[in-house]
Formats: structure tokens, C-alpha cells, sequence
């Protein structure tokens, strides 16, 4: 038990690592799409949160995974809904400063 725990810790801190050394490394300029990308990642997770909470089993098991899938839920939905404000931001910057570059001429 305590190795497969070690195991699960082991590959969370490498996807940490991964994740923050991909991100860091990501030009100006993609953050918009790949915004997007995490926003679409996110909608799947949305759906599989709705599925965990609904799932209709007896016992302990049932109070757990209606918790863990609401919380799963909570979670996912804050990432999209902040995913898309910041894309929206984003993409309202590169239009203001497009106009100024034409009011300019």
C-alpha cells in the first residue's frame, strides 16, 4: 500500500515539475491558445466531476464519491470560468492595441 502511495506521490511531483517547466518556457504570444487548450482540458474534467458526483453506489462509498466529485467540480469550473475571463483580457488587450496602431496612421 505504501508503495503504490510513494508511486501516485512520485508521478504528481513529476507532472508538477513537467507542468511548470513547460509553462514557464511558452512564448507571449501562445498564451491565448494554449489558455484555450487548458480551457477545453478543463470542460472534459467538468464532465467526469459530474459523472464521479452522480454515480449512484451504496455505502461509504457513495458520501465519498459525491464529495470528492462536487469538489472535483467546484474546482474545474473556477479554472474554466478564470480561463476564459483571462482569455478574454488577453484578447481585448491585442484589440485596443491594434486600434491604437491605426489611429496612429
Amino acid at each position: 500500500m505504501s508503495e503504490s502511495i510513494m508511486f501516485f506521490i512520485y508521478i504528481f511531483a513529476l507532472a508538477i515539475f513537467v507542468g511548470f517547466e513547460i509553462v514557464t518556457r511558452v512564448p507571449p504570444l501562445l498564451h491565448t491558445p494554449l489558455m484555450s487548450g487548458s480551457n477545453a482540458i478543463s470542460g472534459i474534467t467538468i464532465v467526469g466531476a459530474l459523472m464521479i458526483a452522480g454515480i449512484a453506489s451504496k455505502g461509504e462509498t457513495a458520501l465519498l464519491s459525491k464529495i470528492l466529485g462536487m469538489i472535483a467540480l467546484i474546482f474545474a469550473t473556477i479554472n474554466v470560468v478564470g480561463g476564459f475571463l483571462v482569455t478574454d483580457r488577453m484578447l481585448e488587450m491585442f484589440k485596443k492595441e491594434k486600434t491604437k496602431v491605426e489611429e496612429k496612421k
